[in-house]
Order: structure tokens, then C-alpha cells, then sequence
């Protein structure tokens, strides 16, 4: 899915540049862990209350270029939605850049349709963005992502589970033929305690093994219950 209603910019850092994507795709990865054991595991999981197993893994769910936003205030339809942290894989002008996202879900609706609970929800990104040189050689496995909620650790570990950046963009070029600018979440860790919590104010966090973060502080305002 498309528009070019809206563009969606970023800043590079270390460098002072911006980058700006207006027409381009965006898509939610779901089962990208490493483990494929655990993968089937959840799927099994989910089949018992439901919803129904994906006819691949991983699953990339497509979603509205538009809901994709820096905002810092956003506002849902359903009063059971939640976050979770996600890398951000980002191509633009044919390179290659990391960021972080919060994959926020309509988690009522995602007892019905997982496709359509990704696409219910806006999907808030970090201003803030990294030029990757090469994808082959990026490894997030020693970075440390985060969640609060309303203050409380939500997610707290490292993304060493999870499918390779460049398995999981590899995999999406090749399934769906994505040509152009594209934005990519892809994957996430589990929450503490397994229990989703359905708060107001959502901070993400990402820590590099030098130190460095990329952060994300959003608000969300519920309206009627989906």
C-alpha cells in the first residue's frame, strides 16, 4: 500500500542530514523470531484461542504509509490496544537505515484478524534514524530495547531472537517484489509478566552496545472500544 499525502521524515545521526520518504510502502513482520520451535509454539498458542495460523512465516502484514508518524499524540478506536518496541528497517533513495517503532495493535481485533488489528492502529517511529552501509553485516543482537508503560517496564532485552535485518528484508523483497522506498518493522521481544497492558503514555527505547539510544515518547487517546 501507498500514498504520497504525507511525507515522513527523519533525521540521520552523526551527520545532520534528513532523509524524506513520501511515496512508499510500509509493512508490519510478525514471527520473526530466530527460534523456529518457539514460533511454532505461539502460532500453536494463538490457534487455541482462535486466530487463525499464518500461511507463512514470517508474515508480512501490509499497512497505510500514512499511519506510519513522529507524532507525539495519537488516537485509537479501541480501548484494548497496545504497543511493543520494533527495529525499523528503512530503505530510501536505495539506502539502507535503522530506526525503531512501536507496533501499536488493536489487540481485540487481533482475536479476529491479525492483518486487520496491525492496520487499525497508527505506528508510531522515532524521529531519530542510523545509516546502515551494509545490511548483510548489521547485528542488533547485543542492542537492548525497551518499553514503558505509563512509567512501567513493559519489554526489557535483547533483539538476539530475532530474525537477521537482513533475513528479514531479504524475505520481504523477495515474497512481495517491493520496488522503491519502503519502511519495515521487524519483530519485537516479549513483555514482561506475557500480560499486554493497555496504557496512555508509550516510551521506546533502543540501546546500541556503544551507548548510543534511539528513543520515542507517544500518547495515546482511546475512543470507542473496537
Amino acid at each position: 500500500m501507498k500514498t504520497s499525502t504525507e511525507t515522513l521524515a527523519f533525521d540521520v545521526a552523526g551527520t545532520g542530514g534528513t532523509i524524506e520518504l513520501t511515496d512508499f510502502t510500509a509493512v508490519v513482520a510478525g514471527y520473526t523470531g530466530r527460534d523456529a520451535a518457539a514460533v511454532q509454539h505461539h502460532i500453536d498458542e494463538l490457534a487455541a484461542i482462535g486466530v487463525a495460523p499464518p500461511p507463512a512465516v514470517p508474515m508480512f502484514y501490509p499497512v497505510e504509509s500514512v499511519t506510519v508518524t513522529a507524532a507525539s499524540e495519537l488516537e485509537v478506536a479501541g480501548n484494548k490496544t497496545s504497543g511493543e518496541i520494533e527495529p525499523l528497517y528503512i530503505r530510501h533513495g536505495g539506502r539502507y537505515y535503522l530506526g525503531i517503532a512501536s507496533d501499536h495493535t488493536d489487540r481485540h481485533v487481533e482475536t479476529i484478524d491479525i492483518g486487520d488489528s496491525k492496520r487499525a492502529c497508527p505506528k508510531p517511529v522515532a524521529r531519530t534514524v542510523v545509516a546502515v552501509p551494509d545490511l548483510e553485516s548489521l547485528s542488533l543482537d547485543e542492542c537492548r530495547a525497551r518499553t514503558w508503560v505509563d512509567g512501567r517496564l513493559y519489554q526489557d532485552g535483547t533483539l538476539d531472537n530475532l530474525r537477521t535485518p537482513a533475513n528479514v528484508v531479504g524475505l520481504l523483497l523477495e515474497r512481495t517484489g517491493t520496488e522503491g522506498d519502503f519502511v519495515c518493522l521487524g519483530g519485537t521481544l516479549p513483555v514482561i509478566g506475557g500480560e499486554f497492558i493497555y496504557g496512555r503514555e508509550w516510551r521506546i527505547e533502543l540501546t546500541f552496545p556503544d551507548g548510543n539510544t534511539i528513543d520515542h515518547t507517544y500518547i495515546i487517546t482511546k475512543g470507542q472500544q473496537s
